[in-house]
């Protein structure tokens, strides 16, 4: 049985610098709802279980034991985790954004429903697609890919090499564009069919002035938005968790 030295002590925490800094904000792991301890237990857990596959790589990239440069490496690894889960939980950022505007575009988010996986009250159309993405992550094993990526990022991103500010920068500046373009391409027909009634809705005021066409019309645009709602809403997370999925398996 071979020995714990401080060198496999110090490999086995740096490893779980950049699990944790991942996990700290990564879709799924990072709701306010998963007490701190739980999160901490998980990341310990997953740093241990990977270390033996890791400790080698990681080992290799420690060149110097002061006191100095091992506060560098520890920096170094947290925002290496943070911007790993960072680039994860822009996807699930855009579409919360652009749910949120598809819930008021169909008159559906007047009122706040209950906070689930963020602290400040959503729409419930809102609060239950964000909840749906998320049961949907872990159902379809899309968080192991989190983690084969974690591993993956030892190749791309090795042990010892700094932390890159500008690559970093522009990896999460095309991140958040791509999120975003994906997000409104899928809310996009919520949308358009809320321009075109409140098109229609406007006009046919404007034609009948003496009759509060709008305050009329109201419940109709909700029943109308309810029901695009229920027949869009599987397609509407599958297109987008299978976009996630494929920045998990390539990005």
């Amino acid at each position: 049985m071979s020995q714990v030295t401080p060198e496999i002590l110090l490999g086995i925490f740096l490893i779980f610098c950049r699990i944790g800094g991942c996990l700290m904000i990564a879709p799924g792991f990072s709701s306010s709802r998963i007490p701190i301890q739980v999160r901490l237990f998980i990341g310990l857990a997953t740093s241990l279980a990977l270390a033996p596959v890791l400790l080698e790589k990681v080992q290799a990239g420690i060149t110097s034991q002061a006191p100095a440069a091992i506060l560098v490496y520890i920096g170094s690894e947290l925002l290496t985790g943070l911007l790993i889960g960072l680039l994860g939980r822009v996807y699930f950022l855009a579409l919360q954004t652009m749910v949120s505007a598809v819930a008021m575009a169909l008159s559906l988010g007047s009122m706040p429903g209950t906070p689930i996986d963020e602290a400040e009250p959503l729409p419930p159309i809102s609060s239950f697609i964000m909840m749906v993405a998320t049961a949907v992550l872990f159902l379809s094993d899309l968080h192991w890919e989190l983690f084969r990526g974690l591993i993956a990022s030892y190749s791309r991103l090795p042990m010892g090499e700094g932390f890159g500010t500008r690559l970093s920068l522009t990896q999460l500046v095309d991140q958040v564009g791509v999120a975003f373009v994906l997000a409104l391409r899928i809310s996009s027909p919520f949308i358009l069919c809320s321009v075109i009634v409140n098109l229609a809705v406007g006009l046919t005021n404007k034609l009948t002035p003496q009759i509060p066409v709008y305050f009329l019309a109201t419940p109709f645009i909700m029943i109308g938005g309810l029901l695009i709602v229920y027949f869009a809403a599987s397609d509407y997370i599958l297109l987008f968790m299978e976009a996630f999925s494929t920045w998990l398996r390539d990005g």
